[in-house]
């Protein structure tokens, strides 16, 4: 069976998404995966999903979970000497008894229970080692290529599932450029992103080199802030750089934006793909495995090879000079959000998905 051609559970039929799921995370404050967690559990709860949710205990998202319906336990979900956890999840197990239990990322997969009466599936964003995943009777990629890596590494091809990601459609009136002292008359470009090295910020910094009249808003925070400022300075583009730190408001900063750059090494889907084209602006990727496998070049957005700065910055020339260029790409990524990633789309084949191997 190949990945590329599986089925996606389609619309719902009358009567699907009756399966009772637990879902478990012990996510980080931010990340990619943390923020497609909230988007699904608050889409499946919108549809009429019943479920409970575990994650690590974190006030302000179960607050966020909670004022939307969802039922919420926080747990330590700590290392190896937290026994506490794997305890209070096989109480969850026994009280609330679910037919499916979705678990995300290696340390909640570990701790949910070997026992209970359930169908265990573990939902991966990347490409992750599947010592971790043995137990489990289904694994969810959230791209083909992820699949393909399932089966490449063992895992039975009937058991490994493509599901779809989708961006929240929020409509937000643009961040005002002068709160970051950007002119609004100059070509804007929007990152996001953790400040680490897969995200090869420092090749979009070397491009904005070389295309003096951009600027730049790079939302994010992680381990290389302080490296990444000071190449700024080498680089000498201080006063057209700036350092956001993580933000929440997304859809206001893409809404300021002239376009958006994904410059990263590695990234195995690229939700912020997929949250621009939301937003109609138009895209820039380095040519990793996820934007590679979005991006149709020159008809969704622009590829480039990755690592190389001169062909990066090439593009965003290119984008912001060519006579109708970013008007079309933009109205072409925003069709293929609404072909494939709508928040519709993406829970019915959930929902579906969860009837079906309950079954």
């Amino acid at each position: 069976m190949s990945p590329r051609n599986s089925k996606i559970f389609g619309p719902l039929d009358r009567g699907v998404g009756v399966t009772r799921l637990l879902q478990a995370i012990a996510g980080a404050e931010q990340g990619g995966a943390e923020g497609f967690f909230e988007r699904l559990a608050l889409g499946l709860q919108r549809a009429g999903q019943d479920q409970r949710l575990l994650i690590r205990s974190n006030p302000k998202r179960a607050a966020m979970l909670r004022a939307g319906g969802a039922e919420v336990v926080e747990l330590p979900f700590g290392g190896v000497l937290d026994w506490r956890t794997g305890r209070a999840f096989r109480r969850q197990v026994a009280d609330f008894r679910p037919r499916v239990v979705l678990t995300w990322m290696n340390r909640a997969t570990s701790f949910c229970p070997r026992k209970g009466g359930f169908v265990h599936v573990a939902r991966l964003g990347g490409y992750y080692d599947l010592k971790y995943y043995r137990h489990c009777d289904h694994l969810i990629g959230n791209t083909p290529d992820i699949v393909e890596y399932l089966i490449r590494n063992g895992w039975p091809p009937s058991r490994a599932h493509y599901l779809p990601n989708f961006a929240t459609e929020a409509v937000a009136a643009p961040v005002d450029r002068a709160l970051f002292d950007t002119p609004a008359d100059v070509p804007l470009i929007v990152a996001l992103g953790r400040l680490h090295e897969n995200k090869a910020f420092d090749v979009l910094l070397a491009a904005l080199a070389k295309v003096p009249e951009a600027h730049l808003w790079l939302a994010g925070e992680g381990p290389l802030r302080t490296k990444l400022e000071k190449l700024a300075e080498w680089l000498e583009i201080v006063p057209r750089v700036r350092f956001l730190g993580w933000r929440d408001d997304v859809p206001a900063l893409l809404a300021a934006a002239d376009l958006f750059v994904c410059p990263s090494r590695h990234e195995p889907l690229g939700n912020v793909v997929i949250e621009a084209w939301t937003q109609g602006v138009p895209v820039i990727a380095a040519a990793s495995q996820g934007p590679s496998m979005l991006i149709d070049d020159d008809q969704t957005g622009l590829l480039v090879p990755v690592d190389e700065p001169d062909a990066l910055a090439a593009a965003i020339f290119r984008m912001l000079h060519e006579p109708g260029l970013a008007e079309r790409l933009g109205a072409a990524g925003r069709d293929a959000y609404e072909k494939d990633y709508t928040e519709a789309q993406a829970v019915a084949a959930y929902m579906a998905f969860f009837d079906k191997v309950a079954g």
